[in-house]
C-alpha cells in the first residue's frame, strides 16, 4: 500500500509539473518596433534612378559584377580572425544551451569498490569483533527534479534565447566582415583614383613648367612666372606621397581583413583605380525588411527573451522544489555478493523551500529591472538602425547630386584651360590667366575623385545599413532567417 502512495504522489507532482511561473515572452506592445512609421517607406528620395523597394539581395556585393571584389569577400568571410572568434564563440553558446537542457533529464550516478578491512562491529551496535574480510560496494542512483513551478524550463528558455543572441552576434559580425572588406576595397580604388588624378595634373604641370622656362629663355615670360608655375607643381607633387600612404593603408586593411599579413597584400588590388560602384537604382526595401534583417535588431530581441525568461527563474525559487531519487546497490562481504542479504534498493522524494524568500525576492525585482534594461536596449536598437539607414540613404543622394555639379565644374574647367593656353598663344593671355586654369582644373580634378571614391563608400556605408551580407546559404535548403516577432 505504502509502494502505490509514492508512486501516486510521484504521479501526481508530475501532472503539476506543467505550471510554469513568471511571464511568458512576447513583443511588448509598446516597443518601437510596433511603431507603424518604423515599418513603413524610407524618407529618402523615391527618385526610381537612385533608389527601388526591391530586396536586398544576400550577397549584396555581387550586384557589383566584380570579381576580385567576390574573391576578396570569400576569403575574408572563411579566415578573418573576428569571425573565427565569432564562430568559437557560437560553439560555446551550444555548448551551454546543451548543459542547461540537459537540467531536465535524470541524473544518473554510479559508484563502487572494494577493500579488505576490519570492521567496527559498535558500528552496527553489536559488542562483537567482526572477522578481516574483503567488502564491496556497488550502488546506482536516479534522480530526477520535477520542476514543479517551471524553474528549469525558465531556464532552458532563457539559454536557448542567450544562444539565439549569441548567434546574432556571430552574424552581425559576418555582415561588418563583409561590408568593410568591400570599403577597404573602395578605399584602396579610391585612393588609386585620386593617386592617378594627382599624377595627371602634375604630368601637365611638369609640361606647363618646361613650356614656361622656354618662354622665358625666348623673352615672352618673366621669372615670376617660372616660380609661380614651379610652386603650383610642387604643390601638386607634395600630395602624391599622402594618397600613396593612403592606397597602402586601405591595402593593409584588405589584406588583414582576409586573414593574411600586410605584407602578402594583393598586387592586383594595389594597381585598382577604379572604385567599384553601381550604376543602377540600389534595392532598399523598406523598414519592416530592414527591421527582420538586421543582425543587431534580432539580438536585441532575444536578448529581450532572455530577459523575460530570467523573471521565471527567479520567481520559481519562491516555491518548493520536488527531487524524486531510486537508489539501487548491493553493500557486503564479497562472498555474499548479489545475495538477497546484501542487495537494497529504495524510491522516494525530496521537498526544498527557502522560507526566507527576501533573497529570491530581490532577484525577482533585479530580473524585472534587467527586462526592462533589455527592451530599452531593443527600442535604442531599433531606432539607431533606421537612424543608420535614413543617414547613410541621405549621404548618399546628396552626393549623387553633388557629381553632377563636381563634373560640371571640371569639364569647365578643361574647357577653361584650353581657352586661356589658345589666347596665351595669341599673345592675349599671359601666363598668370593659364596658371589660374591650370590651378583649377587640378583642385577640379582632385575634387571629382574624391567625391568619386566617397560614392562608392557612400554605397558600401547603405548596404552595411540595411544589414545584408550575414546570411548563408546551403545547398538543398533555404536559410532560417530568425525574424522579429510581429506584434500582438
Amino acid at each position: 500500500m505504502a509502494d502505490h502512495r509514492v508512486w501516486l504522489l510521484a504521479a501526481a507532482s508530475a501532472v503539476l509539473g506543467g505550471c510554469m511561473v513568471g511571464p511568458s515572452y512576447h513583443l511588448p506592445d509598446k516597443a518601437v518596433l510596433n511603431d507603424a512609421t518604423a515599418r513603413g517607406a524610407f524618407m529618402v528620395d523615391r527618385d526610381p534612378a537612385l533608389s527601388s523597394d526591391a530586396p536586398l539581395p544576400r550577397d549584396w556585393w555581387r550586384l557589383y559584377d566584380n570579381p576580385t571584389l567576390d574573391r576578396l569577400i570569400a576569403e575574408a568571410l572563411a579566415s578573418n580572425t573576428d569571425l573565427r572568434k565569432a564562430n568559437a564563440n557560437l560553439e560555446r553558446s551550444r555548448a551551454s544551451l546543451r548543459e542547461a537542457q540537459a537540467s531536465r533529464q535524470p541524473s544518473v550516478a554510479m559508484q563502487a569498490g572494494i577493500e579488505y578491512a576490519q570492521l567496527a562491529g559498535e558500528q552496527y551496535l553489536q559488542r562483537i569483533t567482526p572477522p578481516r574480510d574483503t567488502y564491496y560496494n556497488a550502488q546506482l542512483t536516479v534522480g530526477y527534479d520535477i520542476d514543479l513551478f517551471g524553474g528549469i524550463r525558465r531556464g532552458i528558455e532563457a539559454a536557448r534565447a542567450g544562444d539565439e543572441a549569441v548567434e546574432a552576434a556571430r552574424d552581425l559580425v559576418r555582415m561588418n566582415v563583409a561590408a568593410e572588406t568591400a570599403r577597404a576595397y573602395a578605399d584602396a580604388c579610391g585612393a588609386g583614383l585620386q593617386l592617378a588624378a594627382a599624377k595627371r595634373s602634375l604630368l601637365l604641370q611638369e609640361r606647363s613648367l618646361e613650356l614656361t622656362g622656354k618662354l622665358r629663355s625666348g623673352g615672352r615670360a618673366a621669372d615670376l612666372d617660372v616660380t609661380r608655375v614651379r610652386q603650383l607643381t610642387d604643390q601638386l607633387s607634395a600630395a602624391i606621397p599622402a594618397l600613396e600612404g593612403a592606397q597602402l593603408s586601405a591595402l593593409y586593411r584588405v589584406t588583414t581583413l582576409t586573414g593574411r599579413p600586410p605584407a602578402d597584400f594583393d598586387d592586383e588590388v594595389g594597381h585598382c583605380d577604379s572604385p567599384p560602384r553601381l550604376t543602377q537604382a540600389l534595392p532598399i526595401g523598406d523598414g519592416a525588411a530592414l527591421l527582420r534583417r538586421r543582425p543587431d535588431v534580432r539580438q536585441a530581441e532575444r536578448l529581450l527573451a532572455a530577459a523575460t525568461a530570467e523573471i521565471g527563474v527567479a520567481t520559481a525559487q519562491l516555491y518548493p522544489s520536488i527531487q524524486i531519487g531510486l537508489p539501487v546497490g548491493s553493500l557486503g562481504a564479497t562472498h555474499d555478493a548479489l545475495t538477497s542479504p546484501t542487495n537494497f534498493w529504495g524510491i522516494g522524494a525530496l521537498l526544498n523551500w527557502q522560507a526566507n524568500q527576501s533573497a529570491a525576492r530581490a532577484r525577482i525585482a533585479g530580473a524585472n529591472a534587467q527586462a526592462k534594461l533589455a527592451l530599452a536596449n531593443f527600442d535604442g536598437v531599433v531606432l539607431t538602425s533606421l537612424r543608420d539607414a535614413e543617414t547613410a540613404l541621405d549621404i548618399y543622394v546628396h552626393d549623387l547630386r553633388r557629381e553632377v555639379s563636381v563634373r560640371a565644374a571640371r569639364d569647365d574647367a578643361t574647357t577653361a584651360l584650353q581657352q586661356a593656353e589658345h589666347l596665351q598663344r595669341g599673345g592675349r593671355a599671359t601666363s598668370l590667366d593659364v596658371l589660374d586654369a591650370q590651378r583649377t582644373l587640378a583642385s577640379a580634378e582632385q575634387s571629382l575623385a574624391q567625391l568619386e571614391s566617397a560614392i562608392s563608400d557612400d554605397q558600401v556605408a547603405v548596404f552595411l545599413a540595411l544589414g545584408g551580407g550575414w546570411q548563408t546559404e546551403e545547398p538543398g535548403s533555404e536559410v532560417a532567417q530568425v525574424a522579429v516577432p510581429a506584434p500582438n
